[in-house]
C-alpha cells in the first residue's frame, strides 16, 4: 500500500487515514490528527469572518488549557496562538500543526505500521486482491 510508505500520502489517503485515526484512538491521542486535519481545512478557509470564527473554534478545542483534545505543544507555542488569537491569521496555528505532524511522524506512524489495527487492513486488503483474481476465494 503506497501511503503505508510516509505520512504525507497517509493523510491523503481516506482509507489510511481511517485506519491511523483508529489506531490513534487506541492511543487515546487521536486529538493529534484531528488537529492537523483541522489546520488543513482553517488553511483553505478565504473570508476574514470565517478565518476568526474557525481559529476561535480549533483555539478552545485543541490549544486552550484544559481544551477538550488539548495537544501536546511546547509553551511558548501555545502562548503565541494565545496572543495571537484576536487577530488570527492564516498562518496562526502553522507552528503547531509542524509541532504536530513531526510527532506523529516520528512517533505515532512508526507504531501504526507495527500496530494490529495495520496487520489486519494490510491482510484484508491482500485477500480483496486475492479474490479480485481468483474468484473462488
Amino acid at each position: 500500500m503506497a501511503w503505508s510508505e510516509n505520512m504525507d500520502t497517509l493523510l491523503a489517503n481516506q482509507a489510511g487515514l481511517d485506519a491511523f485515526r483508529t489506531f490513534l484512538k487506541s492511543e487515546f491521542s487521536e486529538e493529534n490528527v484531528e488537529f492537523w486535519l483541522a489546520c488543513e481545512d482553517f488553511k483553505k478557509t478565504e473570508s476574514a469572518e470565517r478565518i476568526a470564527s474557525k481559529a476561535r473554534m480549533i483555539y478552545s478545542e485543541f490549544i486552550e488549557a484544559d481544551a477538550p483534545k488539548e495537544i501536546n505543544i511546547d509553551f511558548s507555542t501555545r502562548d503565541l496562538i494565545s496572543k495571537n488569537i484576536a487577530e488570527p491569521t492564516i498562518k496562526c496555528f502553522d507552528e503547531a500543526q509542524k509541532l504536530i505532524y513531526s510527532l506523529m511522524a516520528k512517533d505515532s506512524f512508526p507504531r501504526f505500521l507495527k500496530s494490529e489495527i495495520y496487520k489486519k487492513l494490510i491482510n484484508s486488503q491482500q485477500v480483496g486482491t486475492h479474490k479480485k483474481w481468483l474468484p473462488f476465494l
